[in-house]
């Protein structure tokens, strides 16, 4: 039909009726950035292990580090999913999900300080973080364990005017260079009754940290956290004591939709490096996308990312609406990473030698595709939670 969408044209087909002009506006800014700023680096940065800490300051000037989040500490509050979405989008481009991840971390270390922090907590921090002079990790995950958050083992204290604070941290994101941390610990019975929120800074006595070496994201900055006996001032309680479970869950769905966003994105990049490598590959006398068995592959790569991009779509169109479809978002998170690990499957299997090369962003995400199904809700959690929310 004369003017329809080539459906592998993702660029084209992801214009519909939810895409309005402001969208597409964000989407050629953030874009602009990535090519400029983040790809012609990423090689070098993923070798080195790490990025410039200038570019926090950099992604903060075009708005990306504000982007819905309230502008009296400096952000742009649109309350649209629909920008979360673009955003993941632009920024899977670079085939390096622990640049992103590290650029964007305080999208979950500092939404418990603005929802249930005190006015002088946001004030002091979030105008910081969001000007990108400060970095803001989450530290919820401990060696014993990540997902059972109500049953977390660093303790907490109260001596005086300070909690005193013993145990440790594993696996955080933006370990080493964060200069504030969210701290989950337990400063009450067992349960999530028991478990509180502070807000640690990096140069606290007592307070020590590890890099960690990963099978992916090597441009992450990842550490294991040791608390020994750290001080922290009360003032530095993030909402009240024994109640800052509510604080981790409140962020929990808007991170499943930026989740499932990147990992159908990253699905994409592996589709497209693909295709463009199939199409000038030749082999046996025609091109390698000339072969029905690649073909096939292709086929099914496209109607997996489809079809979980119109679940992400409806999913976010629920949230607009004011639904909480928990089952729904766990299951999209699923439905996601699933996608993300057979699109780099089969992505690799179609660039064969070179798709294993360092260098190519098939390789790179098919090393990420475990972090992506592990992190944020492991599949089987996120199976689980669903099937209790089901009523199963």
């Amino acid at each position: 039909m004369a003017g329809a969408a080539n459906p592998i044209d993702f660029d084209h087909r992801y214009q519909g009726p939810l895409y309005k002009p402001e969208h597409q506006a964000w989407r050629a800014t953030l874009r602009k950035f990535v090519d400029t700023e983040i790809m012609p680096y990423v090689d070098e940065w993923e070798e080195a292990g790490e990025f410039p800490r200038d570019l926090y300051r950099k992604a903060a000037a075009i708005g990306l580090l504000g982007l819905r989040y309230p502008e009296e500490y400096g952000g742009t509050p649109v309350n649209d999913p629909i920008y979360s979405i673009v955003t993941a989008e632009e920024l899977a481009r670079t085939g390096a999900g622990g640049i992103n991840a590290s650029l964007m971390v305080h999208g979950i270390g500092l939404p418990p300080v603005l929802a249930i922090g005190s006015k002088e907590m946001k004030a002091r921090v979030a105008p910081q973080v969001l000007a990108g002079e400060k970095i803001h990790a989450l530290c919820i995950t401990e060696p014993s364990g990540g997902s059972d958050v109500a049953n977390l083992k660093t303790r907490a204290h109260r001596d005086g005017d300070h909690f005193v604070v013993n145990g440790s941290k594993m696996f955080i994101t933006g370990g080493m260079r964060a200069d504030y941390y969210t701290v989950a610990v337990r400063t009450g019975g067992e349960g999530r009754k028991g478990v509180s929120l502070l807000l640690l800074e990096r140069d606290m006595p007592g307070f020590t940290r590890t890099p960690l070496k990963k099978q992916g994201w090597w441009s992450s900055d990842t550490a294991a956290l040791y608390f020994d006996d750290v001080r922290v001032p009360v003032e530095n309680l993030i909402g009240e004591e024994n109640k800052g479970f509510i604080g981790i869950m409140l962020n929990f769905n808007n991170e499943r939709i930026g989740l499932a966003s990147s990992a159908n994105a990253y699905a994409r990049v592996c589709f497209e490096d693909a295709l463009a490598w199939a199409r000038e590959r030749r082999t046996f006398g025609q091109r390698l996308a000339d072969h029905q068995v690649i073909r096939h592959k292709f086929a099914e790569m496209a109607r997996m990312i489809a079809a979980t991009q119109a679940y992400l779509e409806q999913c976010v169109v629920r949230v607009q609406d004011g639904e909480t479809p928990v089952a729904d978002l766990s299951l999209l998170k699923v439905q996601a990473t699933l996608t993300m690990e057979y699109c780099a499957r089969e992505a690799m299997q179609i660039m064969g030698g070179a798709g294993y090369m360092r260098g190519s962003r098939v390789e790179r995400l098919y090393r990420e595709v475990r972090v992506n199904a592990i992190g944020g809700g492991s599949e089987e959690i996120m199976r689980d939670l669903a099937a209790r929310q089901l009523g199963i």
